[in-house]
């Protein structure tokens, strides 16, 4: 099934250079405000962008509801739809969704049935702020962009090999 609804907020998508250093996490959520939903069942995920100062709403969407049927025509559209996210919670995913959103770059996350989002959101600062564990510190390293002048100032000292 594909995306029947998508809202993306104005505010945080406007800021061009902050959006291109935040890191953008998914929530598989009814209610906007807990992680309540099997990844391949999610009616919508909630989508956020955050560094270690600053989080912001960035979109909601929303796929209507699905069965666990093992139908794995359906995880195809969500992950598209997920794309330049490193993350995504949700309370349960399966091996297939896994290894596809892995291949993706997205880290998929199991949390405990109605967790708050809030609560995870700063978590995720925190651990920015303290160093990031193993998978926070490949996507971040995988988000990154190499800075084309990198090699500038070993260059100016004189750097041989």
């Amino acid at each position: 099934m594909s995306l029947t609804r998508r809202l993306q907020l104005v505010g945080c998508n406007t800021e061009e250079r902050w959006m291109s250093t935040a890191l953008k996490v998914a929530f598989a959520t009814s209610d906007m405000k807990h992680v309540d939903q099997h990844f391949g069942a999610a009616s919508s995920f909630a989508i956020y962008a955050l560094d270690q100062e600053r989080v912001c709403f960035v979109e909601a969407m929303e796929f209507g509801r699905h069965n666990m049927d093992g139908n794995e025509d359906k995880l195809v559209a969500k992950i598209e739809a997920l794309d330049g996210c490193i993350a995504v919670y949700s309370q349960a995913v399966g091996a297939s969704a896994i290894n596809q959103l892995k291949a993706k770059g997205i880290q998929p996350v199991k949390i405990s049935p109605g967790a708050p989002i809030s609560g995870l959101l700063a978590s995720l600062q925190d651990e920015l702020r303290q160093g990031p564990g193993s998978w926070l510190a490949r996507a971040i390293q995988n988000a990154t962009p190499a800075d084309p002048a990198r090699f500038d100032e070993m260059e100016a000292d004189g750097w041989e090999e």
